[in-house]
């Protein structure tokens, strides 16, 4: 599946910008490259810029990783659900909430990036096995439809989104 096979009732439009950065590519490449490429771009980051915050009651860029995390874990969910035909809308959550209760400066780097790979490659696990009528089955989360392929490259796209923040706002400052 390509984001482009999307169609307007997959998801919610505030999720359009993520979907649009993964661009012109099947899924699990998508998938798989990020998990090839994040670590090394996690491993990049300046010991000394990781619990810096580019200004007051942002997040550390730690803060930010363990949210790129949670939120696959999260969408991750949601899929597995939709994927099996469960039709029990599912809540929103916030990440205002989560990102306090992460500890997550307390965390090393090479903590983190074990912890993304596993999150990530169980991602791949579970969308490996999904065809096309899987990939258009579409549940409720948040009170809006999401189709499980629009889950995939939400995932990517928000990871996305928030590599390019913390390259603008936190190691290019």
């Amino acid at each position: 599946m390509k984001a482009a096979t999307l169609l307007e009732g997959d998801y919610n439009p505030y999720y359009k910008t993520y979907i649009e950065k993964v661009g012109d590519v099947a899924l699990l490449d998508a998938l798989k490259k990020q998990c090839d490429n994040f670590p090394k771009f996690m491993a990049s980051i300046p010991k000394e810029k990781l619990t810096y915050a580019y200004a007051e009651n942002k997040w550390t860029i730690l803060e930010a990783l363990q949210h790129i995390i949670d939120t696959e874990r999260i969408f991750q969910y949601r899929a597995l659900r939709f994927s099996r035909n469960d039709k029990t809308p599912l809540p929103g959550f916030d990440q205002d909430f989560y990102v306090p209760e992460s500890m997550a400066n307390k965390k090393s780097i090479a903590l983190m990036i074990a912890e993304y790979k596993s999150v990530r490659e169980a991602t791949i696990h579970l969308f490996t096995h999904f065809d096309e009528r899987i990939l258009k089955r579409v549940g409720m989360a948040s009170d809006s439809p999401m189709s499980v392929g629009a889950l995939g490259f939400i995932i990517c796209g928000h990871q996305r989104h928030h590599r390019d923040i913390i390259r603008e706002r936190y190691l290019e400052a």
